[in-house]
């Protein structure tokens, strides 16, 4: 009786863990990065930027992200999930705050450098969180929701952001981004825990999967599977981010759609997001990582042909759900992957290192695009390279083996 009591205990706090992960994620990715599109305008008057200068800020934030994205996960791995998911919400919050002082353009750079440092160092170790509390048999799950930050925080600073900012100003905006972020950072505090272990109940019987000898980080990049994730994860980087660039550019000037009508696909594209990470997990729960994978893949690659091979509103609309249900899922899955793949205490760096593949396709995809754009005279032929790469992404996917590491149930 002792015993169930202990485990219903855990089961009820790797719940609370997992959403309390969700919540690290919308600060870091919803206030720390979203935000900035929408006090972009503003900012850039106020500051007196150009639109090369009001890029490079953008830029900034995204080079910040990827160069600490691998040490993220390192330190996660050696230091605890817990405290450098605190130190990084720290970290944006401060950093948040004082662009809202930024005067001139260098100050500004620094700290949308800072906050994307911020934002990695709470993204990989938050989306450890699912597989280091859960069974694989509920992983996809887990960390699918913790998947669902980005979409609700696009949500959320749709709704926040632009009434602050028309009637505060940019800064005050920055500044209640800032403090929004220092709030999650205190509930992290009090609620977030690393692993089942630190709870009074006995650990789990995953962890009798695992030797007791602590495994050295340096042992994943010799492992076959972790850089077939990678690849995996970056076929993502490169198709997604062709589409969410090119997508306004191309209905509105190439198509001739409004932007309000333009603006309505792309909100329903995100609201639709919301709940896409959640229900993939659970897919991959059922199915397998790689028959999740593989089929969100395939869901993504028809958005983006749909882009080329449509000349009807009708069509950019289907594009744009099928878009909003495959956003974010393949982040969640290749999480719960790692985790089906990887030793607990590894899990945050062997996840930073699939995330190097997934950045340098994501630098990569625009500058492809763009060429493709130039050379063909339309943006078309992006979206079918979009295309192209999602479905090298279903190939590596269902080439996906069986994990190693085998857990007891």
């Amino acid at each position: 009786m002792e015993q169930a009591k202990k485990e219903k205990s855990i089961s009820r706090h790797a719940w609370i863990v997992v959403f309390i992960g969700l919540l690290a994620v919308i600060g870091s990715h919803g206030f720390g990065r979203m935000a900035y599109s929408i006090i972009l305008p503003q900012m850039t008057e106020g500051l007196g930027l150009n639109w090369t200068q009001a890029g490079l800020l953008g830029t900034a934030n995204f080079v910040g992200y990827l160069l600490f994205a691998l040490a993220g996960g390192y330190l996660a791995s050696r230091y605890g999930t817990r405290r450098v998911i605190l130190f990084s919400l720290l970290i944006t919050a401060l950093s948040l705050a004082l662009t809202g002082t930024s005067s001139t353009f260098q100050t500004a750079l620094v700290m949308r450098f800072i906050t994307g440092m911020g934002s990695s160092g709470v993204y990989m170790p938050a989306m450890s969180l699912g597989s280091l509390w859960f069974a694989s048999k509920r992983r996809g799950l887990a960390t699918g929701i913790i998947g669902c930050g980005p979409g609700v925080g696009i949500f959320l600073t749709g709704v926040i952001v632009p009434p602050i900012v028309n009637t505060r100003g940019w800064a005050t905006a920055w500044y209640t981004m800032g403090i929004l972020v220092l709030i999650i950072t205190c509930l992290c505090f009090i609620f977030l825990r690393d692993r089942p272990q630190e709870s009074p109940a006995p650990p789990s019987s995953e962890e009798n999967t695992v030797s007791s000898v602590p495994p050295e980080p340096r042992s994943l990049y010799r492992r076959k599977e972790i850089w077939h994730l990678g690849l995996v994860y970056s076929m993502y980087g490169l198709s997604h981010v062709i589409y969410s660039t090119f997508f306004y550019t191309f209905l509105n000037t190439e198509v001739g759609l409004s932007g309000a009508k333009t603006g309505a696909m792309w909100a329903l594209a995100g609201s639709l997001s919301i709940i896409s990470a959640a229900m993939w997990g659970i897919i991959s729960d059922m199915l397998g990582r790689k028959w999740g994978l593989g089929l969100v893949y395939t869901f993504l690659a028809i958005s983006y042909s749909l882009f080329f091979f449509c000349h009807s509103l009708t069509g950019y609309y289907i594009s744009a759900i099928f878009f909003g249900l495959g956003l974010g899922s393949v982040p969640s899955i290749i999480a719960a992957s790692v985790g089906d793949r990887v030793e607990p205490r590894l899990i945050p760096t062997a996840m930073g290192f699939v995330t190097l593949f997934f950045g340098v396709g994501q630098a990569l995809g625009p500058a492809i695009g763009g060429y493709l754009a130039d050379f063909s005279g339309s943006f078309r032929v992006a979206f079918a390279i979009a295309a192209f790469f999602s479905l090298v992404g279903t190939a590596t996917s269902f080439l996906l083996i069986k994990p190693v590491l085998v857990e007891t149930e």
